[in-house]
């Protein structure tokens, strides 16, 4: 499968690494078509990897990745271009966070609507999931936790968009993937990432997730 991924951060590496890995084309996308941590990043991740802008990874892509900071999403997918996403699977992985007050963050939205929600509203022909938001970037890929593997949570208006992206989780070592319905979903997956940062910033440790337990 080809693979774009927009944003060049830790999330939008390890993703990009993830399947790179598994042998898919990735590109990674960014404002500049020269920008340096793409290219060092294709350069790593070998020959079926490469660097561009975000139109060009968007335009390569049967999939894409939305990886971005969310200062920065709503450019990104502008620069993307609407029509080269229309009809493609998006995995929004980002997060609203506002860091205005400092660490750590807060919601820049939330309770009556979400992040994911306005990605969808921002490319409304896209088949937005929102996923690979509510965990740290070291543990997207073979998640290794004493207590066995944790729980990907993604939601999205699209069926056959979460099952493809179901599959994609458990390819990446997680075997419990919950769907928890519509994009609207993401009104409580975004504050679940808030939970993950503040035990963070409380514990300063970053190697968590979460697990949901069934009686």
């Amino acid at each position: 499968m080809r693979i774009g991924v927009l944003g060049t951060g830790d999330v939008g590496q390890t993703l990009g690494a993830g399947f790179a890995a598994l042998g898919h084309e990735v590109t990674m996308g960014s404002r500049d078509a020269g920008n340096a941590k793409a290219a060092e990043w294709a350069r790593k991740a070998g020959g079926i990897a490469r660097a561009g802008t975000f139109a060009d990874a968007a335009t390569f892509a049967e999939l894409v990745v939305l990886a971005t900071l969310w200062s920065g999403t709503e450019n990104a997918l502008r620069l993307a271009g609407h029509a080269n996403l229309a009809g493609k699977i998006l995995i929004d992985a980002t997060n609203p966070l506002d860091y205005v007050d400092g660490v750590p963050p807060r919601l820049a939205l939330g309770h009556t609507d979400s992040g994911g929600e306005q990605v969808q509203r921002w490319v409304p022909q896209a088949r937005v999931v929102k996923a690979f938001n509510t965990v740290g970037h070291t543990s997207m890929i073979r998640p290794n936790f004493p207590g066995g593997p944790p729980d990907m949570f993604i939601a999205g208006n699209d069926a056959e968009a979460k099952r493809a992206v179901t599959e994609i989780c458990t390819a990446f070592g997680w075997p419990g993937t919950i769907d928890i319905g519509g994009i609207e979903g993401a009104r409580e997956l975004e504050p679940l990432c808030i939970l993950w940062v503040k035990y963070g910033f409380l514990t300063d440790t970053w190697n968590h997730a979460f697990k949901l337990l069934r009686a």
